[in-house]
């Protein structure tokens, strides 16, 4: 519902900062990461994942687009909630926190306040394939982030009608990506048709 605001910095801690956007101030959680991003300007644009409950209804604000993608990642871990996803991503960058759950550190991941040993193992399993996407556009530009990640799920899917076994797909397609995040969904289904 919500993409992104745009305004003055209005207040600003290390966990949460009020945006003023027409004549109205806006609070959002955030991580240490994007405190430190916009610590040293006046305006900003943060990207938006908006949590409604019954008793509140929570913003949180993102730097990078790519760093809301993580967090929503994370949320879909059971036993990993909005305020620990937040830990986490405070704890550890957005490509450190991708390469510890792609390598499978469960060491790192307990070092974080509110992990256990399952909860680093769960994320592990359900995240391992699903953070490559992260990496993928790691450096891409800001804005292009769900353009590309529809193109590694387009021609993985493509790849998989046409008979090749989804994981090697999955492989071979997000390491195109790695390289050149740019390519089209044509382009990458070429190219991969080459390394199947």
């Amino acid at each position: 519902m919500y993409e992104y605001i745009k305004g003055r910095i209005a207040e600003l801690t290390p966990t949460y900062v009020v945006i003023e956007a027409a004549g109205i101030g806006y609070l959002l959680q955030i991580s240490l990461q994007t405190y430190t991003a916009i610590s040293s300007v006046t305006e900003t644009t943060l990207y938006i994942h908006h949590i409604q409950r019954e008793d509140a209804q929570i913003f949180f604000g993102f730097s990078q687009q790519k760093e809301r993608e993580l967090f929503r990642l994370l949320l879909s871990v059971s036993g990993i909630g909005a305020n620990t996803a937040r830990i986490m991503l405070s704890s550890y960058g957005v490509e450190d926190m991708v390469q510890i759950i792609a390598t499978g550190n469960v060491g790192a991941l307990k070092s974080v306040k509110g992990i256990g040993a399952k909860t680093a193992e769960r994320a592990i399993v359900d995240l391992r394939n699903k953070v490559l996407n992260v990496a993928a556009v790691a450096d891409a530009a800001p804005g292009i982030f769900a353009e590309v990640t529809e193109n590694i799920d387009e021609a993985i899917s493509a790849l998989t009608i046409l008979g090749y076994p989804k994981s090697a797909c999955e492989k071979v397609v997000k390491a195109i990506c790695r390289e050149n995040p740019a390519l089209t969904a044509e382009a990458i289904i070429r190219q991969a048709l080459t390394q199947l």
